[in-house]
């Protein structure tokens, strides 16, 4: 594996500090474990022959009833059936289902085995004690949709995915379960890995972009941090690994929406992360709602027993998403309930999530002979190693004083991940000295945009347990970086996200006037993104790019923070403001951080994890593509083909290239890359061949900070393979490392290059390497040009 934390001597001491902090206040907590790329720690205790003996003998003491019950999921419902807008206003109460059942009543007959987005350590214990006390005492599971952050909540994972540094991603995931578990959640629905290509769709701004490399390295790092090294540590939980599989590619962008690809894309592109997860460890995963081929996700053997058992040997549970059994008879493949049941089930769904099919339609079909009482008990097996690996029979409920806050020991945390997130777009330009950062003599600077001072909007989707009033605003910390400084904050809201009226330009213009700099909080708000968050049009919502365009002529120095969960076009911007900086939705720190990054505090370091296109007809967009037979070049793809040129693969009307290409990111100082350099020229087939060989072509080349401060660059590494018997990406990412560098300081680069960054999906989806020519690029985007060649020889 070539990624690498940031160079230096950066120790987790502030996550340490954290855990000594709640330590004191009764919490108990553990340092996360630094698991290696090559353990599965939580897998290993999964197939333990202690816990394999525990559910035997649990096994054959239990009714059918209680089996049933381990399959189940359900929220805090009472008497009262919930209405079809619990469940998306598609989705009817269906007259078969137990709707009308209490969950209550049920956790005391030892007929519930899990709950959904049920928190707190009084609520979580009420329904515990009544499991605890039932005939047998199996304890409930209870899983909630954390996804970045619980109280304290750090960027969104795709903000958080801009940093390309999985040892943070570990660490405020672990962050995020020792909050979580003193409220007696210990199962997360997280990470999500789908791959993103496609900005439209809303719940890109879960994972981490369009890259399966890199996707795969916060897969592994989301995984550590949440689960250690020992599930059973009252600081770990169980993560549920999502939406099994290729959810990320939905036509059109459109949530809920089916995909439909080949064998070797789905192997080389959409499984890796999902496959890296296992490896890790990973506890539970989630189906996805989307069909695959034809297939609904949520009944495809495929994915959920001849890939996910049988290769790579997952010994956890799989879980369904929100009522997606139910939505079987919606995709058209079951007419009824029972049959929607018989095809999850025999599948590999073990957990039926809110349809509440299982528990009506398992007696019937075992009763029929439709159903074997071997697939009802493997997939009770499956539940129950989960819970003994937890460590739940011998500790039911939260432990320590529970976390209803953020936590003021996990700031300094959260703070610096939103700063590595924060993505400098521009930064002057074309003559243009750079505006950022700002200075110390700025005396007047005006902040204006609906994003500005609105705490719940830097949240963004799937908010955790967030308490509010901890978010630090952007007013709130610029208005203290200026009072610190002497100068003034000048505010103006000047519109509202979605909105035509133009009530608020002119104070907006006003504060502008009175300025020295313009900073401009524009972009979407939290509900716009996130699941059911697709959108047809990527460009500044409402009025908001006439405010911006009416703040710009008033000749002003503009920086331009765009606040998404989506990378959004931003052509008129690019062309026309003098400093854009991606700034995600960055969590409870949020002031803070753009307050540090703005006047220099911190240099900022993020790089893109999604393509940002000029145009929404570009989308999909992503870097690694495939170059066609009509290929328009590689040379400069930023401008439309010249001269008689028109029969490539092209548009007529913007160029093919992204505007912000994967990878790309500013800093306040600049990089050169020079000395590529390769072990060897020539590898040996059958030495390539192993799929065990890691050390196959060592790759070196020099960074140099140019520029006249410290800063910290992604160093990345692409590879080209020519003349495979399967076309190939014009480049794929297979190697990172931060590097953090004085000014006029060099370093020298590693990166070793083995089967799994050579190898690719041949036409019978087996990876292999063949005799073929290799490009390897070393530079600080999807756009180096610093390169070596060399050959795998026959």
């Amino acid at each position: 594996m070539n990624f690498q934390p940031r160079s230096g001597s950066r120790p987790r001491s502030l996550l340490l500090c954290a855990a000594v902090a709640l330590a004191v206040a009764g919490v108990a907590v553990a340092a996360p474990a630094d698991a290696p790329a090559t353990v599965a720690p939580s897998n290993a205790q999964l197939a333990s022959p202690q816990i394999e003996r525990k559910v035997d003998a649990l096994l054959a003491k239990m009714t059918l009833a209680e089996k049933i019950g381990q399959l189940m999921q359900y929220n805090d419902q009472g008497s009262s059936a919930p209405t079809a807008a619990d469940a998306g206003a598609a989705i009817a109460v269906n007259p078969e289902t137990r709707d009308h059942v209490d969950a209550y009543d049920l956790a005391k007959k030892g007929e519930l085995g899990s709950m959904l987005n049920v928190i707190g350590a009084d609520k979580t214990r009420r329904f515990q004690e009544a499991a605890m006390h039932s005939r047998l005492g199996i304890p409930i599971l209870f899983g909630a949709d954390v996804i970045h952050g619980y109280r304290t909540i750090y960027p969104v994972p795709l903000g958080l995915s801009a940093s390309w540094d999985p040892q943070l991603v570990q660490d405020v995931s672990h962050m995020s379960a020792v909050e979580a578990t003193t409220g007696g959640v210990k199962w997360f629905y997280s990470p999500m890995v789908d791959i993103s290509r496609d900005a439209r769709w809303g719940r890109s701004t879960e994972g981490a972009g369009e890259d399966a490399f890199l996707g795969s390295a916060m897969a592994r790092a989301y995984i550590r941090g949440y689960q250690g090294t020992d599930l059973s540590r009252p600081d770990s939980v169980a993560a549920s690994v999502k939406h099994f599989a290729a959810y990320g590619a939905a036509e059109a962008g459109r949530e809920y929406n089916t995909t439909d690809m080949s064998d070797i894309r789905l192997r080389q592109i959409y499984l890796p992360p999902y496959k890296a997860a296992v490896e890790a460890g990973a506890a539970t995963m989630m189906s996805s709602f989307n069909a695959l081929n034809g297939v609904p996700a949520t009944a495809d053997p495929y994915l959920m027993t001849d890939i996910l058992r049988k290769e790579w040997g997952f010994d956890g549970f799989v879980v369904s998403d929100y009522t997606a059994i139910m939505e079987l008879t919606h995709h058209g493949i079951a007419l009824d309930a029972a049959t929607a049941t018989k095809k999850a089930l025999e599948a590999g769904v073990e957990v039926d999530m809110m349809s509440h099919f299982y528990d009506t339609q398992i007696p019937k079909l075992l009763k029929e002979g439709k159903l074997s009482m071997a697939t009802v008990d493997e997939a009770v097996r499956r539940v129950l190693r989960v819970k003994f690996a937890l460590g739940l029979f011998e500790h039911p409920y939260a432990r320590g004083t529970e976390v209803t806050q953020a936590v003021d020991a996990h700031r300094p945390l959260a703070r610096r991940a939103a700063e590595e997130s924060f993505v400098l777009l521009k930064n002057g330009g074309a003559g243009q000295a750079p505006l950022l950062p700002l200075s110390s003599s700025v005396k007047k600077l005006a902040l204006i945009g609906p994003l500005a001072d609105d705490a719940s909007e830097m949240q963004g989707a799937w908010g955790g347990a967030q308490h509010l009033p901890d978010v630090v605003t952007l007013r709130g910390g610029l208005a203290a970086r200026m009072k610190k400084l002497g100068g003034e904050l000048l505010y103006a809201k000047g519109t509202d996200v979605l909105t035509d009226s133009q009530a608020g330009f002119a104070a907006a213009k006003q504060a502008a006037a009175q300025a020295d700099v313009v900073v401009m909080a524009l972009g979407e708000s939290s509900s716009m993104s996130g699941e059911a968050g697709s959108r047809a049009h990527l460009d500044l919502p409402g009025n908001q790019q006439q405010l911006l365009e009416a703040i710009v002529a008033t000749g002003k120095p503009v920086v331009l923070l765009a606040f998404s969960g989506r990378p959004l076009v931003l052509d008129w911007a690019d062309q026309h403001v003098g400093a854009i900086m991606e700034t995600w939705f960055p969590g409870t720190e949020a002031g803070n951080a753009v307050a540090n990054v703005l006047f220099g505090d911190v240099a900022p370091s993020g790089k893109l994890t999604m393509s940002f296109p000029r145009a929404v007809g570009q989308e999909p967009l992503y870097y690694n593509q495939f170059p066609t037979g009509r290929p328009a070049g590689d040379a400069d793809l930023s401008k439309p083909p010249a001269g008689d040129t028109r029969f490539i693969s092209r548009y007529i009307d913007v160029p093919n290239s992204a505007l912000y290409p994967f990878g790309y990111g500013l800093s306040y100082t600049t990089f050169d890359y020079s000395g590529v350099q390769l072990s060897r020229k020539r590898v040996p087939l059958a030495e390539a061949n192993r799929s065990g060989a890691k050390d196959l072509v060592t790759v070196t080349a020099t960074v140099k900070n140019t520029g006249k401060r410290a800063g910290t660059e992604v160093v990345q590494l692409y590879v080209r393979n020519l003349g495979a018997s399967v076309e190939q990406p014009v480049r794929s990412l297979q190697g990172f490392q931060r590097v953090t560098l004085k000014a006029g300081e060099s370093r020298q680069v590693t990166f070793k290059l083995g089967f799994p960054e050579l190898s690719f999906y041949n036409v019978k989806s087996q990876p292999v390497v063949e005799p073929t020519h290799y490009t390897v690029w070393v530079g600080g985007s999807s756009l180096a040009t610093q390169q070596a060649d060399f050959d795998v020889t026959p």
